[in-house]
């Protein structure tokens, strides 16, 4: 049987990486790369996908404009999307990826996606996060 947890984490680390948690238990492997904007970034191995999601922002004020403009920009963004957390006062980036064909490429579009993402729209994430 293929360990795709140990997959993951060397993929993780030919990406240079930081690995500041990890329980192979769970299947959480949790990343940082902050020149990139990449923190504290959990990693869900839970075959048969991978769960990748990164806290961006607070919601203080729920407004309409916030709401709109999030999904606007996630018609934008190559791989994953901003999605809120149960409670809806949080903007987390998420993606999702099969893990039985996983390869290096395809780890790392997602994640360059995410840092893509935050280098474009890092004026509006800062001004949501103030409203």
């Amino acid at each position: 049987m293929e360990d795709h947890f140990q997959n993951v984490k060397d993929y993780l680390l030919k990406l240079n990486y930081v690995i500041t948690h990890e329980n192979k238990g769970e299947g959480i492997i949790m990343i940082s790369k902050e020149n990139e904007g990449i923190k504290n970034m959990i990693i869900g191995v839970a075959p048969p996908i991978l769960i990748m999601e990164q806290h961006i922002f607070n919601i203080r004020n729920k407004s309409e404009l916030v709401y709109k403009s999030l999904l606007q920009k996630n018609r934008d963004i190559v791989h994953g999307a901003f999605v809120l957390d149960e409670t809806g006062d949080k903007v987390i980036f998420r993606d999702t990826l099969q893990v039985e064909n996983l390869d290096l490429n395809e780890l790392e579009g997602s994640l360059n996606s995410l840092g893509l993402l935050l280098s474009e729209y890092s004026e509006q994430i800062i001004n949501f996060s103030k409203y």
